[in-house]
């Protein structure tokens, strides 16, 4: 793939939009794309952990901006994944938790998402091999603001 005019940063987007395709594609008949995922997974780590978190608190966990998540929010709402409720504290506010249904919905899409892990990292041995906790070690660095 290496051209003399490609880039690390075409490079990235490029598997970024790769992965996000094959994440869409596989995660199609369970009713969530790669972003509905992401939002899930935090909120089941988050709700396991005995947190009902705000969207605020959510989007923040997950890196994205409060306005998208909570777009990703209504439509999980709306497919029954998760629930909304007012805060106590601040009724333009609301509460996140999965319901029983995103639960069950969310395991089968979670091996769905760590076989996909695996076969995409296959080249460097897998989801667990050293190499690719050295990646996942990597583009942290790389995310961070403070750098």
């Amino acid at each position: 793939m290496a051209t003399t005019w490609s880039s690390v940063g075409h490079r990235l987007w490029v598997l970024a939009t790769r992965w996000r395709v094959a994440v869409d594609r596989a995660l199609e008949p369970h009713g969530l794309t790669h972003a509905t995922y992401t939002v899930a997974v935090a909120l089941f780590a988050m709700n396991n952990a005995g947190r009902s978190p705000l969207q605020r608190e959510l989007a923040e966990a997950i890196g994205l901006e409060p306005l998208y998540v909570s777009k990703l929010v209504r439509a999980a709402e709306r497919d029954g994944f998760l629930v909304r409720r007012p805060d106590p504290g601040d009724g333009r506010a609301h509460r996140l938790t999965l319901t029983p249904i995103g639960r069950v919905r969310l395991r089968a899409a979670v091996g769905v998402v760590t076989a996909l892990q695996n076969q995409t990292l296959a080249p460097i041995g897998g989801r667990n091999d050293e190499r690719a906790e050295q990646l996942v070690d990597l583009l942290d660095r790389l995310l961070d603001p403070s750098g």
